[in-house]
């Protein structure tokens, strides 16, 4: 389990840029701001998790070209502690796709 937080991967593989885009979890305490990925980009960032101290899940928000509002969620983390060493986020036309890599235990 990594108590410090988890590496983030969010990958545009849509074909217009991605704007305004925030990961958290879910007790929102710790934010990674990003205000563009084009398309073909990849951005590598870390979330702390530092003063997480419940259970949860990450959150991805972000404004497609169109101006539509995504949200994606899913993973768990468990007393304020990732589960994972990293989540990457795969952004395509018309979804999202979540994948984790697991910690060694």
């Amino acid at each position: 389990m990594n108590a410090d937080g988890i590496d983030v991967e969010i990958k545009n593989a849509s074909d217009k840029a991605i704007t305004n885009l925030e990961f958290t979890t879910s007790e929102k305490l710790e934010v990674l701001k990003i205000d563009r990925i084009d398309p073909n980009e990849t951005v590598e960032e870390f979330l702390s998790m530092e003063e997480n101290e419940s259970d949860g899940i990450y959150v991805l928000t972000f404004s497609r070209s169109s101006g539509e509002n995504e949200i994606s969620a899913g993973g768990y983390y468990t007393n304020g502690g990732s589960l994972d060493n990293k989540v990457v986020f795969i952004v395509k036309n018309d979804t999202t796709i979540l994948n984790f890599d697991p910690s060694n235990y």
